[in-house]
């Protein structure tokens, strides 16, 4: 889909156009750096499938401008009613052509198409709720987060970093930082360095008997990240709902027990989340 002589839409005057400065009080910074809004719709993976991209947070449009170029269709998703109405009127053609489709309402509430992938620069307060909204349906994503948040997204066990995100986002895929993005990016500039991380599906190379279980009692044992393993696990039984967390230390190995969370593999994880659903008699929905 890519037209190498096409001008995109610049992103000051798309600013402009729109009478919009970002307010960081409502975490709004908007993405100006036009070499930055190049690159990313090509970090998705080569085979991935561009036939209907996603976006959260359209903003002004800069980056809806650029999927428009790479996709066949895109879905917009922004809860911003002014900035709606001015999308609605800058793509009105692309509307009108049905290649793009604008949803007005918080990503975290509106119902998502079934896109085959997503890219975007997310608000970074809503990054976590919104990457677990995405994750579990297993598409090729591109996003702008907090450089924070993506070295944890893409840490290895044992490192400073490592912890919940890692696993629990590892879970459904592989998660890479693919470029680093300063503060002078963005208008207005965040008071934190960005990063683009990509993710691609993945199955795990390991089986749990309960996904949600799994990842409730990550939580859970992070949340105890300084302890050792055994009594994080008996410390946060409240939190993973296991009605005998004793039973669980009591089949599991002593050695994965001396450890801290933070020095386990997710496939260690998962075996303790097998040995907790065995003998913690956890309550695990159905």
């Amino acid at each position: 889909m890519t037209d190498s002589s096409r001008s995109f839409r610049d992103p000051d005057a798309l600013m402009a156009r729109a009478g919009v400065a970002g307010n960081p009080d409502h975490d709004q910074h908007f993405l100006v750096d036009d070499r930055v809004l190049d690159r990313l719709p090509e970090y998705l993976p080569a085979e991935a499938d561009r036939s209907h991209l996603l976006e959260i947070g359209a903003g002004t449009g800069a980056l809806t401008d650029r999927l428009l170029e790479r996709g066949e269709r895109v879905t917009a998703v922004e809860r911003d009613p002014e900035l709606v109405s001015f999308l609605r009127s800058e793509f009105e053609d692309a509307i009108a052509a049905d290649r793009l489709a604008l949803i007005e309402g918080d990503a975290l509430d509106v119902e998502l198409p079934d896109a085959t992938a997503s890219v975007s620069n997310l608000p970074y307060s809503a990054s976590s709720d919104v990457l677990f909204r995405l994750l579990p349906r297993s598409v090729p994503l591109v996003v702008m987060v907090q450089r924070e948040f993506a070295e944890r997204m893409a840490a290895d066990p044992g490192t400073d970093e490592y912890g919940r995100l890692s696993v629990t986002a590892g879970h459904y895929a592989a998660c890479e930082i693919v470029e680093p993005v300063p503060r002078e990016a963005f208008s207005p500039p965040p008071a934190v360095e960005s990063a683009v991380v990509r993710v691609v599906p993945r199955t795990p190379a390991y089986t749990v008997p309960d996904d949600r279980f799994f990842l409730d009692f990550v939580t859970a044992v992070f949340t105890q990240r300084r302890k050792t393993v055994r009594n994080a696990i008996r410390n946060t039984a409240h939190i993973s709902k296991l009605a005998d967390p004793d039973a669980v230390v009591a089949a599991a190995q002593a050695e994965t027990l001396g450890k801290r969370p933070g020095d386990l593999s997710p496939t260690q994880f998962a075996a303790l989340a097998r040995l907790a659903v065995d003998h913690g008699e956890p309550e695990v929905e159905s």
